[in-house]
């Protein structure tokens, strides 16, 4: 009992927390906006309160004088309706232009937030998108801020409107009568456990809901990615069950949630009615009898403010879910936020001359505030280097290499061996363990992140394209490559013979999927995307994997005079791929167990002389 106490103490003052850091953002954005919306909130919920109290002095002053006079004179009458249409207007053009200033100021804070978590999600490390689904992650920039939006633009506005109401109602209400006030507040008290019971549960079903809604997202996604899969298989029933199982989640979570919501307001407008109709018959007995004498016009204006008294509490309920839903949306959005970036303590980074092809220097900064020029020559090494995942469960063992620039450098080994880890480490993907890795004689620690990832040309496995021309995609890796750059590296990467078979050639637009293309004409536009890069250090993971034989050896023809000269690290399941390494490490669960040449790997007659001889196999 007390554990549970104790964790409803902490998840509202988690929202409060939530809701001030909103606000801050809010107020951050526009103060002025924000300030006059205030302004015209208080007017809008004044002017009603007014208008009604106006009600006592138009019946007692201009009505009833009217029905004692002869000749009556509905001057004074038309002037006070006068009066009160004035007042009217100002609550309506006041709440017109709070309604639109925070609908305007909620577009605005929408448009940040997507610019602040887009940009702080790419300064994210890699291990946060490992451990986090995609699907869950856009669930974020779509509901959780759409439903922040509808909360700046409508709950908040209502939420405020109809509190300030309440206290001039409230105050109102006790100027003209405190014991009808006090009757008034018997009736409501009735009704205040069974809101707060609602309010509680609604709430907690809102944030299950939220949490589901990213679920079954991460989940279609994923089902999207791997269509292909599911239907070589013939998956599509299991697949189908698990999208049931996650919809049905959903759907009982939003069910219990809107049910719990919206019986609030249907519970408070009747408990407004019911109040309305006892305090006109407590009204009149009172005024009858003299127990508490009431003008006629008091009687009139306090049943007016009696609903005006039960409209805000059924709409601050109403608000509040929207409210508490948007917040559960919001602590998603600021969970992202809170993420720490990318650590990057370096200081040394990388340039090049103004002219293409001139050499790349390090930039490092010495004792004396001035910065030497080190030629970047592409010199790796791993001096016994282990890494792992998670603390406990190593995957990288004592790894030894040494690159020397322009050297060309094979990984092999079954899938999981730590191929794909290593090429993590000297791009900083992940940090090691323990040991040290420099490039040309510098930590890789001490080199900027940017700058180190800028020194090395990548070509994953899973080939990835952006919508756009087949000239936008190669020249990716070089913004400012000319045309004949982008020609060249085609050419080099053979992607030009099956670009021109295209209708549009170079100018074919493309999407992320990469349209009609093949995966292997995909996998030489990434190839080619690499080549125009031109950096020192060139990484192919399983470069050629879903290439045919007869356009890997045209690929291969290319990659060799792209590499001469250059540093290279060649991951590959094929090994024709790799024969002319000069240095081919085998590994085998983290481990190198072999390393040499083809031929000095060969009179070993171990483990890659049986991957080469067919009589062992990569799995």
């Amino acid at each position: 009992m007390d554990q549970a106490i104790d964790n409803k103490k902490q998840t509202t003052g988690s929202r409060i927390k939530i809701l001030m850091r909103l606000l801050k953002l809010v107020n951050s954005t526009s103060p002025w906006m924000l300030i006059i919306s205030m302004i015209t909130i208080v007017l809008a919920a004044a002017s009603n309160v007014i208008g009604s109290l106006f009600i006592e002095r138009l019946i007692n002053d201009y009505i009833i004088p009217l029905t004692k006079e002869k000749v009556p004179n509905y001057g004074p009458l038309a002037t006070a309706i006068a009066v009160m249409f004035g007042i009217y207007t100002i609550g309506f053009l006041s709440n017109y232009l709070f309604n639109m200033l925070m609908g305007v100021l909620a577009q605005k804070v929408q448009f940040r937030v997507r610019n602040e978590m887009f940009t702080h999600m790419e300064s994210l490390p890699i291990s946060y998108f490992d451990q986090n689904e995609f699907g869950d992650i856009m669930s974020r920039y779509t509901n959780d801020i759409d439903t922040l939006m509808q909360m700046i633009s409508q709950s908040i506005p209502q939420f405020t409107n109809s509190a300030l109401s309440l206290t001039f109602v409230v105050v109102a209400m006790f100027s003209l009568s405190w014991q009808l006030t006090g009757f008034s507040f018997i009736i409501f008290a009735m009704s205040f456990v069974i809101v707060r019971f609602l309010t509680l549960r609604s709430s907690h079903y809102f944030q299950v809901q939220q949490k589901k809604l990213g679920q079954i997202n991460g989940y279609n996604e994923e089902m999207l990615n791997g269509l292909k899969v599911i239907k070589v298989f013939s998956h599509e029933p299991e697949s189908k069950a698990g999208f049931d199982k996650y919809n049905e989640e959903l759907r009982q979570a939003s069910g219990k949630a809107n049910t719990y919501a919206t019986i609030l307001f249907p519970i408070m407008g009747n408990m407004g009615n019911l109040l309305y109709v006892l305090i006109a018959f407590v009204g009149g007995a009172t005024a009858i009898n003299a127990w508490a004498p009431l003008s006629l016009g008091a009687i009139g204006s306090f049943l007016q403010l009696s609903k005006q008294f039960s409209m805000p509490i059924a709409q601050i309920s109403q608000q509040l879910n929207s409210i508490v839903m948007a917040l559960a949306g919001a602590e998603r959005i600021f969970n992202l936020e809170d993420q720490a970036s990318e650590v990057d303590n370096g200081d040394v980074t990388i340039s090049r001359g103004a002219e293409v092809g001139s050499m790349w220097n390090w930039n490092v900064p010495e004792k004396d505030g001035s910065v030497k020029k080190v030629p970047v020559r592409g010199h790796i090494i791993f001096d016994h280097v282990n890494f792992s995942y998670v603390p406990e469960h190593p995957i990288l063992h004592d790894i030894s290499i040494n690159a020397k620039p322009g050297m060309k450098v094979a990984l092999v080994g079954e899938t999981g061996a730590g191929k794909t880890t290593i090429s993590n480490m000297w791009n900083r993907f992940y940090d090691i363990d323990s040991g040290k890795i420099t490039y040309d004689g510098i930590p890789i620690k001490q080199i900027k992140k940017d700058d180190l990832r800028r020194s090395l040309s990548i070509v994953l496995q899973e080939t990835h394209l952006f919508t756009g021309t087949i000239m936008d995609n190669i020249r990716f890796g070089n913004p400012e490559a000319s045309d004949d750059d982008v020609y060249q590296a085609a050419k080099l990467s053979h992607a030009d013979e099956f670009i021109h078979d295209l209708d549009h050639g170079y100018d074919t637009v493309i999407d992320g999927d990469g349209g009609d293309l093949s995966q292997g004409q995909m996998q030489l536009l990434s190839i080619a995307r690499a080549m125009i890069a031109d950096e020192p250090v060139m990484i192919l993971d399983e470069a050629t994997s879903s290439i045919d034989t007869k356009t890997e050896k045209m690929v291969q023809a290319g990659m060799d005079n792209l590499l001469a000269g250059r540093t290279s690290f060649v991951i590959a399941h094929r090994l024709s791929t790799i024969v002319n390494s000069d240095l081919i490490l085998v590994l085998d669960h983290g481990h190198i167990i072999e390393s040499g040449n083809h031929e000095e790997l060969l009179k070993q007659k171990g483990y890659y002389y049986e991957l080469y001889t067919g009589k062992k196999e990569i799995q």
